[in-house]
């Protein structure tokens, strides 16, 4: 079985990629155990080394990294570039903080001395997806090496250039062999790698298919899991809030990456005494948006990174159509791109309001006041984000309050930060990456207590 990279924008076949043979993966897993008993005993100094370096490597190729991402998955190699600097950012934010957020934490007891030690569990596999196939792997393992562990990679198969290029950066870099290993292999390989004793957790990023079936065999084995899911984040803009910013935000929010983003914008929920002018400079920022080759730097929208996931929102949207709503602007695929999109008279029950829309359509809900339209966010499965568009802080202090998603972003875009924890809740998963939280998730938090008798 071969791994195929195909080019979203011309259609064609750049290069294929051999799947590991069983005795190749059982070699890797060894070697990972290796490595990781050495690598454990490592100390915090030379691990910052290590990802400072990497830091550097990334920033020193950034043209052509970006290159590999666009030509791999069709994301406008202008937000290429930009997800090979967040790499960087991530990099760095763990030279900086790593050691002082596993250090060891005196508690006072009646022992004459106890402390909470944080210590790596062994080797962690990544399971990641093809949307943002730089960011997705190093935010997972760049804390998961920093706390000591050694990483295996799945990504997903139609980005193995980028996934080959990772390893090939963290080698560069200095980090010892087998400490960070890619595995060129299909999801029906999975797992079994998971069931290895060599596995002690897994982290996954993908779809709640996905997360299901990796949860159910990580709990047979008794493994630790994080799920990072889907999302259906609601965008609310309030009759207070600043209409222009909104607009223009939500433009970014519902159309970076083509809207191939679990904490994208998904569902647009706008009080209606105000819904008439969001919509007018909605549809003008829009506007403005060019579609086209995603190498050229002119271009914010490129293809999706597929024929088959542009004929998915496709349906998604025709559903929706049929049991009324209304396509105000775009509605149209061309092999794999769908053009930037507005639907009308949405509401629950339609796919494009109860399901994940990875594409540039962006559905828009009429609330009657703000009962409504925080009802109408609430009406959903998942929980990964909110975006909510007010000019009262106050009031917005306490409506992010009671909604049960990972994260409120208000009068912002919802957007991952090494500093802030990510994650969701329900349907969008469980567990945290990134900031203190996530270089904590994937260690043992030993208990250390010791009486003196003399």
């Amino acid at each position: 079985m071969s791994l195929k990279s195909t080019n979203p924008f011309t259609c064609k076949i750049i290069e294929e990629f051999e799947e590991l043979s069983d005795s190749s993966i059982q070699r890797i897993l060894s070697c990972s155990a290796s490595a990781f008993e050495t690598w454990k005993k490592s100390d915090f100094n030379s691990r910052e080394a290590l990802l400072r370096r990497t830091a550097n490597l990334l920033h020193e190729n950034v043209k052509e990294l970006s290159l590999v991402i666009t030509n791999e998955m069709g994301k406008p190699v202008t937000e290429s570039a930009a997800e090979i600097e967040k790499c960087t950012w991530v990099c760095k934010y763990y030279a900086e903080n790593g050691e002082s957020f596993l250090s060891d934490e005196p508690v006072e007891t009646d022992a004459y001395k106890s402390y909470v030690r944080y210590e790596p569990l062994g080797t962690i596999l990544g399971i990641m997806p093809w949307n943002f196939p730089f960011w997705q792997v190093f935010r997972f393992a760049v804390p998961a090496l920093m706390a000591g562990n050694a990483v295996l990679l799945k990504h997903a198969s139609n980005v193995q250039r980028c996934a080959r290029e990772i390893e090939r950066i963290f080698s560069n870099s200095g980090f010892p062999p087998d400490v960070f290993r890619n595995l060129s292999i299909g999801s029906g390989k999975v797992g079994r790698i998971i069931e290895s004793d060599v596995v002690k957790g897994v982290s996954l990023t993908g779809s709640e298919m996905a997360g299901q079936k990796v949860a159910e065999i990580a709990g047979r084995n008794l493994k630790k899991t994080l799920l990072e899911l889907g999302g259906s984040n609601a965008f609310i803009v309030l009759e207070d809030a600043d209409i222009e910013k909104a607009a223009e935000i939500g433009v970014r929010a519902r159309m970076m990456n083509a809207g191939q983003s679990c904490i994208a914008a998904k569902r647009f929920i706008v009080q209606r005494n105000i819904s008439d002018k969001f919509l007018e400079r909605f549809k003008y920022y829009l506007d403005k948006l060019k579609q086209g080759d995603p190498a050229d730097y002119e271009t914010n929208i490129g293809p999706l990174a597929s024929v088959q996931q542009a004929m998915a929102v496709e349906d998604q949207v025709n559903r929706s159509v049929k049991l009324g709503a209304r396509i105000f602007t775009g509605g149209r695929r061309t092999e794999a791109f769908y053009s930037p999109s507005i639907l009308l008279d949405v509401h629950p029950g339609m796919p494009v309001f109860d399901e994940e829309v990875f594409g540039p359509v962006a559905p828009v809900s009429i609330a009657r006041d703000i009962s409504e339209a925080l009802a109408l966010a609430r009406t959903t499965k998942f929980g990964l984000g909110v975006s909510l568009f007010t000019d009262d802080l106050e009031k917005a202090g306490k409506i992010a309050a009671d909604f049960k998603d990972g994260a409120v972003f208000i009068n912002d875009l919802v957007k991952s930060d090494p500093r802030l924890p990510f994650g969701g809740t329900g349907r969008s998963g469980y567990g945290r990456e990134l900031s203190v939280h996530g270089i904590r998730e994937f260690v043992n938090v030993k208990t250390v207590y010791a009486k003196k008798f003399k």
